[in-house]
């Protein structure tokens, strides 16, 4: 079951404000070609790369277990020429197959179990096409999370001002639990969310078990390779070892 402030229609309503368009999006962005590809998001969210693949003319498919986000999506400029599936990672099924499988925003840390893990992993490879490509990234387990992980921003909305914050709870082994908190004109909100943080070998062995190849590791979104001690991110790009 997906966190509060993703299955809570107002919250996802506002979701783009502070999650909008950013530096990994256009990272993302970047790896479908000029020429149509048939691109899967899983954990799409509110859509906003679906949007734009599908602005550019790509086979554009959505996957994502939160109703109220896929709604959201489905109300964006391209909404229509895309197909959004309510479904998780680890359970998705399509006669498709893909040339562009990505995973974006941390989702692959609400992989909680390596049997969620290795599920999902099951779901890229059997949806890739031969030759293609997948792309997810999740935080570096050597960066001191603990330390930068609380905000407090404001958010301007049409018609009102949302007061948002983040606050950890505990980070024990590689999960961390924290807490979300929205304060509307009319309402207070929160949502907790847990995360976990695997290391590069846990993440690469699973892929390995999943008959998956790792091509490369980048360490940010400028393409830069991925440093174990320095690398906030670890973006993992990922090919089938026939192809």
């Amino acid at each position: 079951m997906p966190d509060a402030h993703y299955i809570n229609s107002k919250l996802a309503e506002i979701y783009d404000f502070d999650s909008g368009w950013s530096v990994d999006r256009d990272f993302y962005f970047g790896l479908a070609g000029s020429e149509r590809q048939r691109i899967l998001d899983l954990g799409c969210g509110t859509g906003l790369l679906c949007n734009a693949y599908a602005g550019k003319n790509h086979d554009v498919t959505g996957v994502d277990p939160s109703r109220a986000m896929l709604e959201v999506g489905r109300q964006k400029e391209h909404g229509k020429d895309i197909d959004w599936i309510e479904s998780n990672a680890q359970s998705f099924e399509t006669d498709k197959t893909f040339d562009l499988i990505i995973m974006t925003g941390h989702a692959f840390q609400v992989l909680l179990e390596d049997a969620d893990v290795h599920a999902t992993f099951a779901t890229m490879r059997e949806h890739l096409k031969p030759g293609g490509l997948i792309v997810f990234e999740s935080r570096n387990p050597a960066i001191d999370w603990a330390k930068q992980w609380d905000y407090a921003i404001t958010l301007e909305l049409p018609g009102a001002t949302v007061s948002e914050s983040r606050r950890l709870i505990s980070f024990k082994d590689d999960r961390m639990v924290f807490e979300l908190s929205y304060k509307f004109p009319d309402e207070n909100l929160q949502s907790m969310s847990e995360l976990r943080f695997m290391s590069r070998r846990e993440i690469t062995e699973h892929l390995a078990a999943a008959g998956l190849l790792v091509k490369d590791v980048l360490g940010n979104w400028d393409g830069a390779v991925f440093d174990e001690t320095m690398s906030e991110e670890m973006i993992f790009m990922v090919t089938r070892p026939e192809d």
